[in-house]
C-alpha cells in the first residue's frame, strides 16, 4: 500500500475512522533493562476507503519487523483450544478428510489447530513466519514452513503438488499489508474443489461494541463481510457460507471456494449482506461517526478508574493481549492506576507492556497482592478468566472490564 491509498482498490484514503494517537507496536514488549530506552511510536490512525469501504491502517513497519519474533502463542487459551478442536472435528466429518487429503493453515502459530487434524491422521502443513512460535509447532511434530504467505510461496507449493483440500486462515486476513497478493495466493494454493475458511473479527461488532482496542499496528485491515467478500471475489474466490462465531468479541467464519466450482450460497450469505447494509456499513457517514463514539468511551473509562483509585482501592490487570496495549496507551493508563498485570504465557512474564511499562507477572502474583479489583484486559475471555481466578472473590475482590463500557462483573 502506498502512502494514503487503499491497499485493496488503490483509491486515495482521506476519511478518518478512528485516530488513537501515537502508539508502540502492541506486541513489542520491553525488557526491564531497556525501560529507559526510547521506544518506536507510530500513528495508530484507521481510515476508511470511500470507494470500497475497507477500514485500514497505513503501513509503518514491515511484516518481518512485526511478526518474525512474536509474543502471542495460541495454546495458552483454553477457550481458543476448544474452539480449534471443535472446528477440526467438524471439518474432518463434513469433508470426510483422511490420509489422502492435505490441510494447510496460514499463520498456524504454535500448532494449536493443526494438532487436532494430525491426531486424526490427516496430513497437515503449517505456514508460520514467527520463528519462535513456529519452533513450538515443530516440537509437536507438525510440519511448518517459517515463511510469509503470498503468491510466490503459494505458486511454489502448487508446483510441488502441495495444494490444499482445506485451507485455513484464522485471524490472519487482517495481518497482511499486501492484501491482493495474499488473496491471489489463497486462490493459487487451493485445489479446484477445495474449501477455504477465514476467521476474522467482524467490523460490525467493533463498531457496535466500542471495540476500538482491537485496532493495532499488527492489524492492517478491519473487515465487514461485504468488504471481505469483495476482496475474495476479485481473485476468483466465491463465498458460499458464513457463520458468526463468538471469538475475539464477535467474529465471522467465511467459507469460500473457486468461483468455477459453482457452489450454491447458503441463505446466511445474503442475510448477513443485507444486515450490514441496513446497519449502514455501505454509508461513509457510519464510519465517520465512530471516532466520536471512541472519545466518549475513553472519557467514561478514565472517570470509572479514577473513582476507584480515589476511593483508595487497588487495581491490577489480568492478561497482556495486544488489545490491552492499544487501550492502555490510548487512555494514558499506567502503573499508578493499574499496578501490574499477569499472563499465563511465560513468554510475556517478566517483561513490561509496551508504552505504559506496566510489569507482567505470573498469575500467582494476584493472590500475593490480593487487590480490590482485577481488570480483565482480554475481555473476550472474561468468562474463562473469572472461572480460573474465582478465588479472587474470597477476599472480596471484584472483576472489571472496560469494553464495551466500564463494568464491574
Amino acid at each position: 500500500m502506498t502512502a494514503r491509498s487503499c491497499r485493496f482498490c488503490s483509491a486515495p484514503l482521506a476519511v478518518s475512522f478512528c485516530d488513537l494517537g501515537l502508539s508502540p507496536l502492541s506486541n513489542a514488549f520491553v525488557k526491564p533493562a531497556d525501560a529507559q530506552r526510547d521506544e518506536a511510536l507510530y500513528p495508530l490512525h484507521a481510515y476508511v476507503c470511500e470507494r470500497c469501504l475497507l477500514v485500514q491502517l497505513e503501513q509503518f513497519e514491515t511484516p518481518q519487523q512485526i511478526f518474525s519474533d512474536y509474543a502471542y502463542f495460541s495454546s495458552y487459551s483454553d477457550t481458543w483450544l476448544e474452539h480449534a478442536r471443535s472446528y477440526a472435528q467438524r471439518m474432518i466429518a463434513q469433508m470426510r478428510l483422511g490420509p489422502g487429503h492435505l490441510v494447510i493453515e496460514i499463520a498456524s502459530n504454535d500448532g494449536y489447530l493443526l494438532q487436532y487434524f494430525k491426531q486424526a491422521a490427516v496430513p497437515v502443513l503449517g505456514i508460520e513466519p514467527a520463528h519462535n512460535v513456529a519452533a513450538a509447532a515443530i516440537a509437536k511434530d507438525i510440519r511448518t514452513l517459517t515463511e510469509f504467505f503470498g503468491t510466490a510461496l503459494a505458486a511454489r507449493l502448487a508446483a510441488e503438488g502441495r495444494r490444499a483440500d482445506l485451507l485455513i486462515g484464522n485471524n490472519v486476513f487482517a495481518h497482511v499489508p499486501d492484501l491482493n497478493d495474499f488473496a491471489r495466493g489463497l486462490a493459487t494454493v487451493l485445489k479446484p474443489q477445495g474449501v477455504l475458511t477465514l476467521e476474522f473479527p467482524h467490523l460490525l461488532n467493533l463498531i457496535r461494541e466500542n471495540q476500538f482496542d482491537t485496532i493495532y499496528h499488527e492489524h492492517f485491515s478491519y473487515f465487514s463481510f461485504l468488504a471481505a467478500r469483495r476482496v475474495l471475489e476479485q481473485h476468483g474466490l466465491a463465498v458460499f457460507d458464513v457463520e458468526r462465531i463468538p471469538t475475539h468479541g464477535g467474529s465471522l467464519r467465511v467459507y469460500a471456494g473457486h468461483a468455477a466450482a459453482r457452489r450454491a450460497p447458503a441463505a446466511r450469505v445474503a442475510a448477513l449482506a443485507s444486515e450490514e447494509s441496513a446497519a449502514g456499513l455501505e454509508s461513509i457517514d457510519t464510519y465517520r461517526a465512530f471516532a466520536e463514539q471512541v472519545k466518549r468511551t475513553k472519557r467514561k473509562i478514565l472517570d470509572f478508574l479514577a473513582k476507584i483509585r480515589n476511593e483508595g482501592k487497588t487495581i491490577v490487570g489480568y492478561g497482556a493481549p495486544a488489545k490491552a496495549n492499544t487501550l492502555l496507551n490510548y487512555c494514558g493508563i499506567r502503573s499508578d492506576c493499574v499496578e501490574f498485570t499477569v499472563d499465563r504465557s511465560p513468554h510475556k512474564q517478566g517483561l513490561l507492556l509496551p508504552g505504559t511499562h506496566i510489569p507482567v507477572y505470573h498469575p500467582d502474583k494476584i493472590f500475593e497482592r490480593r487487590p480490590d479489583y482485577v481488570l480483565i484486559l482480554p475481555w473476550n475471555l472474561k468468562d474463562e478468566i473469572m472461572q480460573q481466578m474465582a478465588a479472587v472473590r474470597d477476599w472480596g475482590g471484584k472483576f472489571i472490564v472496560l469494553i464495551p463500557e466500564p463494568t464491574i462483573c
